[in-house]
């Protein structure tokens, strides 16, 4: 994949889309101002286009369950539209073919399709309806092979540097609902975050600042920042640690943390602070392998209930440059 995946691609195709299937008539009853179901007239199409078709071929074509596909060429059949004779090469199966009638009547289902959509390519000027037809034979082909060759895999995880529409919002709600859920943590905890990212969006523009999103299929996934200039005296804050439910185990916090220090000791920041509570042992874990360690805990009820929380502190082994604010 040549560019980074965007959610608001994923939302124009699939509104493309619902446009399509409402235009064509698929929501109608019949189609192609015949009497017969979409699912007929599709039919009739693929046996039109083929020389030698069986039941399960079009069943397979037409992504319908073998009982469906039966009752479907029942009714074709009794309508004189199709007929069924046994196959020469095996005899358990039939050959599907239109008759005179099924012919005529695909003769007018093409004409009906072909002045319907060449009189919406005629609305378009030669570029839009050259990127019409590539894009939707391309989008087609692409549905087909995920389709017959499915990938388990999760869409990759991009690491987005600096700010994105919706970021504010994101990271409060995917603290707010893991807090809530395994921390019982109220609205308190999330409008917590939600006016720190907030206030904190502001400052970076400034290069001693930094923010980094987890990007998946065009949606914020996780989150990471630096603040270079709250704490003071070459230390950096290290904030809003966190990755969507979906990623959890997946790298992604370790690719976003790997991105924070590779920042701090780039610019000269002699240590690296963070705030988190007791008994997060997974990211314990993960701030310990790259060399952070817990310096203080204290109890408190600052957060809406009894809470024990820790400072981590990594010292820098790397200083590139003095720290400067400039």
């Amino acid at each position: 994949m040549s560019a980074a995946l965007r959610h608001a691609d994923i939302l124009s195709v699939r509104d493309a889309s619902r446009k399509m299937v409402r235009e064509l008539g698929f929501m109608q009853p019949t189609l192609a101002e015949t009497d017969l179901s979409p699912s007929a007239v599709h039919a009739l199409i693929e046996i039109g286009d083929r020389q030698e078709m069986t039941a399960n071929q079009l069943g397979q074509v037409l992504l319908l369950e073998k009982s469906t596909v039966s009752r479907l060429l029942s009714r074709l059949v009794e309508r004189g539209l199709v007929i069924e004779a046994p196959s020469r090469a095996d005899g358990r199966a039939k050959i599907l073919s239109l008759t005179d009638a099924g012919r005529a009547l695909l003769g007018d289902i093409d004409r009906f399709a072909n002045q319907k959509v060449g009189r919406a390519l005629h609305t378009m000027n030669a570029q839009s309806r050259n990127q019409a037809v590539g894009g939707l034979s391309a989008y087609a082909t692409a549905l087909r092979m995920i389709r017959a060759a499915p990938d388990d895999r999760a869409l990759p995880v991009d690491i987005h540097e600096g700010f994105l529409p919706g970021a504010i919002g994101r990271i409060a709600e995917m603290h707010g609902r893991y807090y809530a859920r395994d921390w019982n943590m109220s609205s308190f905890f999330e409008a917590r975050v939600a006016s720190g990212v907030a206030e904190f969006s502001q400052r970076l523009d400034r290069p001693m600042n930094r923010l980094w999103l987890a990007v998946q299929a065009g949606e914020i996934v996780g989150s990471l920042a630096i603040d270079g200039e709250d704490l003071g005296d070459g230390r950096a804050h290290l904030r809003w640690v966190i990755v969507d439910d979906s990623l959890r185990g997946s790298g992604t916090g370790r690719r976003l943390l790997a991105r924070a220090i590779e920042f701090c000791d780039a610019y000269g920041f002699d240590e690296i602070h963070l705030w988190t509570f007791k008994g997060l042992d997974a990211a314990r874990k993960l701030y310990e392998s790259v060399g952070f360690e817990v310096i203080e805990e204290w109890s408190g009820e600052q957060w809406g209930q009894q809470l024990t929380e820790q400072r981590f502190v990594r010292t820098s082994t790397t200083r590139k440059k003095p720290f400067s604010k400039s």
